[in-house]
């Protein structure tokens, strides 16, 4: 999710170019697996949702295959609330306006360098119901779903000709890695756990996450 910024390097740093874009493509989906996880261990009654979904899907004899991934409609629900409570980039890659422009009274001149507050809109009160609450419910609901797109209210990947180019690769990673993990593993918290975030350049958990981990399906097919 961090390509776009890298474009303009030289050629002189292609090995740091490569390093950056094979990190970009990699840490930022571990922690987003991981945020998820975290949500879903505090709230018990979501992970139940998404782990009978896996079991109706795939059934309780086989592993999660890429094929299954697209009638994992409440999992990839789940995905899209934590990437608006927790997106991993608070803030999108910066822009520069090419031309002046008036946004909300605010006269905006060319060349400023712009950024996108991902972080604030996932949590603004007039954009969300209840944004405070962890309900991926609110993304299966066909009318809303629409209504966040055309309103450009949930960009973790930015929109429009700057999207980030790996999002279907991201999109695919995350959905996959989390599948697997709760299909083939039951999950429990160690004590509670504070989610609170430490923010930088990508938004991460405070700590660490920690729980156990117990086989969910027949050892003979982990």
């Amino acid at each position: 999710m961090f390509i776009c910024s890298y474009l303009k390097k030289s050629a002189n740093s292609h090995s740091s170019f490569k390093q950056d874009l094979f990190a970009a493509g990699t840490d930022t989906s571990a922690i987003t697996v991981e945020w998820a996880l975290a949500m879903l261990l505090a709230n018990p009654d979501k992970m139940e949702l998404v782990q009978n979904e896996l079991t109706k899907v795939i059934g309780n004899k086989e592993c999660v295959d890429i094929s299954n991934l697209p009638d994992l409609l409440y999992l990839s629900a789940v995905i899209k609330e934590t990437m608006r409570m927790h997106p991993v980039l608070p803030l999108l890659i910066p822009h520069r306006l090419r031309q002046s422009c008036k946004l909300l009274g605010y006269d905006i001149l060319a060349d400023t360098q712009v950024f996108v507050n991902v972080w604030a809109i996932g949590h603004d009160p007039n954009v969300w119901d209840n944004p405070l609450k962890f309900w991926p419910e609110r993304f299966l609901d066909s009318d809303k779903t629409s209504a966040i797109k055309e309103n450009f209210s949930f960009l973790p990947f930015g929109s429009g000709k700057r999207i980030c180019p790996g999002l279907p690769l991201a999109v695919l990673n995350v959905e996959f890695v989390l599948a697997s993990l709760l299909h083939s593993f039951k999950w429990e918290a160690c004590g509670e756990q504070k989610l609170n975030e430490l923010f930088g350049k990508v938004t991460k958990l405070e700590k660490p996450l920690v729980a156990k981990v117990y086989p969910r399906l027949p050892l003979q097919i982990q």
